[in-house]
């Protein structure tokens, strides 16, 4: 005899995190409940109106913030950006282009160069072992 299946569930601040939103700025049946894998799976198939919104203008979750100008995380809190910002605030900051702004691209490029040159320098090493 199979056990029960139970439904998979997740606290809402999992379910925003997932849905790359901010909790605070859902609706408060969502911030109040707990999300079901399938209706996670329907909000990202079909999203209804109050997400499009939050993804198009946000607020954004720091994650999305910094994937937006970017820069780490690490990055944004070094600008001194610790709350979550609109598309608006977003598009202001890289248009005023500040110097953290500048320094922390620069530094998010040299890593993503790294991580390509030790890539490239492992994929090697594993065909010359075969």
């Amino acid at each position: 005899m199979k056990p029960h299946q139970s439904t998979q569930t997740m606290k809402p601040a999992t379910a925003a995190k997932k849905l790359g939103v901010y909790l605070q700025a859902t609706p408060a049946e969502f911030q109040e409940g707990v999300v079901s894998r399938a209706e996670l799976n329907a909000l990202q198939a079909d999203p209804p109106a109050w997400l499009q919104e939050l993804r198009r203008n946000g607020p954004h979750p720091r994650p999305v913030v910094a994937a937006k100008l970017g820069v780490s995380i690490s990055g944004l809190a070094r600008g001194g950006i610790t709350e979550p910002l609109t598309t608006e605030e977003i598009d202001a900051l890289k248009a005023e282009n500040p110097e953290w702004l500048q320094k922390e691209r620069a530094t998010q490029a040299e890593v993503r160069r790294e991580a390509a040159r030790i890539r490239e320098r492992n994929a090697e090493r594993r065909e010359q072992s075969r």
